[in-house]
């Protein structure tokens, strides 16, 4: 296993990246040194890209083939980036892997095929549950689901059929022994170095915390900063405490659709 870099020499090398990236951006494709110089700013970020591959090693897909997705959306970054824009590379580049790598388990990890307009419709379903189960304080029905997505109680139950059809690698399957006496795979899996995991959320929420309206910032200010109460929220905002918490599970609900939604 390669020692990870030490904080310092990340800089380093991100900013060498990223002076080679605004330089790239500003060369003709068919400048002589374009191909060379756009080969170094990939392998510069594959590391991250590795990184965010990671994130969804759990789900019964070879590591090295997830890689490969992440590859592949580091370089759609790497060609579509404007340093013009005023985001940092990081946080255009990280939902864009996180996409191509959701995305290939969409359309090629069903162990059965499942048409595309139903995996689509198994993917909201499960979103909506989650959100109905935080706003209702208890898991919802087919019907409330189907009312929230304009689906028909068919479609609702079609789309928890198709969900079994993904195959998931069980951390509990002994490793060490066919009896079932050896350690599970959960049991020898490494940690993950934590200042990754969190780069990787950090950088994915920027932009979707900046597209907040002034009160919902202030809001989670509140909420998850002071450590301030829903009732506390309620009185300095000038509404209940029910209010505070559909607007608390609102936000909450849209900013884990944006991160689940394909860039």
């Amino acid at each position: 296993m390669n020692t990870p870099a030490e904080p310092g020499d990340y800089t380093r090398e991100r900013a060498a990246a990223r002076t080679a990236l605004v330089r790239l951006r500003r060369m003709a494709p068919d400048d002589a040194e374009y191909e060379g110089l756009r080969e170094f700013v990939i392998g510069e970020y594959m590391s991250y890209a590795r990184y965010v591959a990671g994130k969804f090693r759990q789900r019964g897909e070879s590591q090295a083939d997830l890689e490969q997705v992440a590859y592949l959306g580091l370089v759609k970054a790497v060609d579509n980036f404007d340093p013009d824009y005023g985001a940092a590379f990081l946080t255009y580049a990280t939902p864009m892997i996180a996409g191509e790598v959701r995305r290939h388990f969409r359309d090629t990890t069903w162990d059965v095929h499942v048409p595309r307009r139903v995996q689509e419709n198994a993917l909201a379903v499960r979103a909506a549950e989650r959100e109905l189960t935080q706003q209702l304080g208890h898991a919802p029905s087919a019907a409330q689901i189907a009312e929230r997505l304009d689906l028909s109680a068919d479609e609702v139950a079609e789309a928890y059929e198709a969900s079994a059809a993904h195959h998931t690698a069980s951390l509990d399957v002994p490793v060490a022994m066919a009896d079932g006496d050896g350690a599970s795979m959960g049991e020898l899996m490494g940690d993950e170095d934590p200042g990754f995991e969190l780069v990787v959320d950090r950088e994915a929420l920027k932009p979707l915390l900046a597209e907040l309206s002034t009160r919902d910032k202030r809001i989670l200010l509140m909420k998850f900063f002071r450590n301030m109460s829903q009732a506390q929220i309620g009185a300095e905002l000038g509404v209940s405490q029910m209010q505070v918490s559909r607007l608390l599970s609102q936000i909450l609900g849209r900013l884990r659709d944006q991160l689940e939604t394909d860039h």
